[in-house]
This record gives structure tokens, sequence and C-alpha cells, in this order.
């Protein structure tokens, strides 16, 4: 090819090219490049932003410098705080729960006096086995870990009894001094399911919910569902990366809804404990303090004196004790609902109608113990007697689906 002529202009790049090439200095010799900040990583999960310039100073009109150090202050709050570590979250924790086990314990003992504390705890635990296991059967499907257990059974032999019965205490006063006689209905049916379920539902929160962190939102991981299905809208960037659909979603759903129902029961299955021995030991001191009474008044011993313990015991020990973790079931179930589904509308209508029914259905069995034996009998017959079913009727689904599907990562 020839060469152009002295007084033509020799042809460049255009000035757009020559532009970009004049503001993008070459990096000099022994440092790499950083790449594109459009590019994606393969493993990023987060659309990657332009870096932002580093302000050293004020520029007038802007806040640059106190961005800048407000940014630092909250990195160097980060880095002391204590809690970001696991060793010591996990120690505050269990220093909390145990802080709550001595509380809850001087209140029953308040109520029922030492013998009836120890009687009641002595009776409370015979049922628990066959309650807790008939969970660690489910939990063949679910595949909770042990520490999470462990985590919910104190939390709601501890924590959660000693929220229920301070609020309990509160909102039956204030009741009782406003609506009168009417007020303690009310406590009962309304106020007391509401606190309860809301006290034990807390502990789902903090395990299914991965509050003040970022998890990978990968292969049905649920924070990034969670909030991509209820906080992204349409015609936004999403934050995360569409959860995989497919077969591998349904094979997971299994799971996760048998560990909201597992975590409920076993978190109700703690509360239940410490209620029983509350009530258990109220009416012992009861029974003995009458007993003493006839004694003192001539009368002979007899096996009825402790008819109001037996009752109990029956009502609550043998009739009813799937009736707390069936309660709680309902919210774990709704919540995992809510972490499973592809559906917005399901989303966000799973968590609050699991607490619903589960506060609803608590509500009616509190109810039914106003209604004398008929209406008990009617109520534990037409609602406890088909809800109990139905749990189970999905236990043993969740079952079949593991032993039928071939073990993958979920």
């Amino acid at each position: 090819m020839s060469s152009p002529p002295s007084g033509a202009p020799s042809p460049g790049p255009p000035v757009g090219a020559a532009a970009l090439a004049a503001d993008s200095p070459t990096p000099p010799t022994g440092f790499r490049s950083l790449p594109d900040p459009s590019a994606r990583r393969s493993g990023g999960l987060l659309p990657e932003r332009p870096p932002r310039p580093v302000l050293s100073g004020r520029i007038p009109g802007q806040q640059g410098g106190r961005r800048v150090a407000g940014a630092a202050a909250v990195s160097l709050w980060r880095r002391v705080w204590p809690f970001r570590r696991p060793a010591l979250s996990s120690a505050a924790l269990a220093l909390g729960l145990a802080g709550s086990g001595v509380l809850i314990l001087r209140l029953v003992q308040r109520q029922t006096g030492t013998t009836g504390l120890l009687v009641g705890l002595g009776l409370a635990l015979l049922p628990l086995p066959f309650v807790l296991g008939a969970l660690a059967w489910l939990n063949q499907t679910a595949r909770v870990p042990l520490r999470h257990l462990l985590f919910c059974l104190a939390w709601g032999a501890c924590a959660a009894t000693t929220m229920a019965i301070l609020a309990n205490g509160w909102a039956s006063d204030f009741l009782i001094a406003h609506q009168g006689v009417r007020g303690e209905t009310l406590g009962a049916e309304f106020a007391t399911p509401l606190i309860e379920e809301l006290a034990k539902g807390a502990a789902l929160l903090v395990l299914l919910l991965p509050l003040r962190r970022r998890h990978r939102c990968e292969q049905d991981r649920p924070c990034g569902r969670l909030r991509r299905l209820l906080w992204h809208r349409p015609g936004r960037p999403a934050h995360f990366r569409p959860a995989p659909a497919g077969r591998q979603r349904a094979r997971s759903s299994p799971r996760t809804l048998a560990a909201g129902t597992v975590l409920g029961g076993v978190t109700a299955c703690g509360f239940a404990f410490t209620e029983n021995a509350l009530y258990l030991g109220r009416a012992f001191t009861a029974d003995r303090q009458a007993r003493l009474d006839a004694i003192g008044q001539g009368e002979a011993p007899s096996l009825r004196d402790f008819d109001g313990t037996v009752h109990t015991f029956v009502l609550r020990a043998l009739l009813s004790p799937f009736a707390h973790p069936l309660f709680t079931a309902l919210t774990g179930l709704g919540l995992a609902v809510t972490l499973t589904t592809g559906r917005r509308w399901l989303a966000r209508l799973g968590a609050p109608l699991g607490a619903l029914l589960a506060m609803g259905l608590h509500g009616a069995w509190n109810a039914a113990a106003g209604l004398g034996t008929d209406g008990f009998l009617l109520v534990y017959g037409l609602v406890m007697v088909p809800c109990f079913a139905a749990l189970v009727s999905f236990s043993v689904w969740a079952q079949t689906r593991r032993t039928r599907q071939p073990s993958g990562p979920d």
C-alpha cells in the first residue's frame, strides 16, 4: 500500500476513541489491570457496580468528606463489635437463655412452691419423649441440625415462657382494669394466643431468616429468594439471581416445609413443658393444701384428694400433648411456604396466614376450656383432631417424598 501524500492529513482514530484512549492511561509494567466494572464474575451473585471515587476532602456543594468519615466509622464499629464472631454471639445467647431459665424457674416457684415445682417438673417430663420422638422422626426429612433443635427447645422452655408470663400478666391486668370480667375472657381468647405465638415464633425468625447476614442465593438458599419475592419490583434491577427452577426446587420444598414444622414443634415442646410444670405444680399445691385442711377438720385422707392434679395431667399430658406443637407448627409451615414458593402473592401471605391460623386455633382451644365438658369435647373432636390428623398426613407425605427421591444437594 502506498503512503499518503505529504500534504494530506493522515487518517487517525475516531474522536471518541481518541478521547477514551487519552482518559484511560496505560497501567505501568508489573501491575494487573482491573476488569471492567460492568462485567460479572463467574460466581458473582450481585451485579458489580462501578467503584465510587474516594474523596480526600470536602467538595463545595457536596458532603463527600462526611460520607467517607461515616463509612470509616461504620467499618471500625463492625470490626470492634464483639458479636460478629460466632463464638461470642453463641456464648451471649447461651447466657441470655440461662438467665431467662433462672428467671422462669423463680416465677414458677413463686406460684407453686418448691414441692409443687418439683412435682410439676416431674409430671411435665412424662409426655415430652413421645412428642420429641415424633418430631425426631419427621426430622429425618427436615435434617435440622441438633444445635438448632436445642436452641428452639431452650428458647421455648426459657425465653418464650418468660416473655409470655410477664406479658400475659400485664395484658390481663390492663384488660380487667378496663373491661372488668369481660377482660379476663378477652385476655384468655385473644391476648394470650397473640402473645404466646409471637414469643414462640421469634425463634423461627432467628433461624429461618438470615438476620444481619448476606447469604448466597444458590440452589434454594432462602434469603435471596425471600428478598426477591417480597421486595423486588418489576422493572427494577434484581438484587439476586433467580433461584434455579425445575425439579431441583420441587425436591427441596418438602424438606423446607418439614424443617419449619420441626422447628415450630420443638419450640412449642419446650414451651408446653414449662407451662405444664406451672399448671401441674399449681394444681398439686392446691390439692395438698385442701388435703391438709381436711385432715385438720378431722376428715380421713382419700385418694380423691388429688383429683385436681389428676384432672390437669389427663387434660394437658394425655389428651393434648401435641396442642402447642400443632399451633406453632402452623407458624413454621407458613414461614416455610414463604421461603420456598415461587409465587409472589403466596410468599407474602404464607407467613402471616400461618401465624394467624396458629393464633386462631390457640384461641379456640382456650375458649373451649370455658364451655364445660361437652363443649370442650366438641371442640376437641371437630377442630383439634382433624388438624392433628392433617399434620400427621403431611408428615407421612414428606417422609414418603424423602424415601422416593434420590438424595441430592438441597
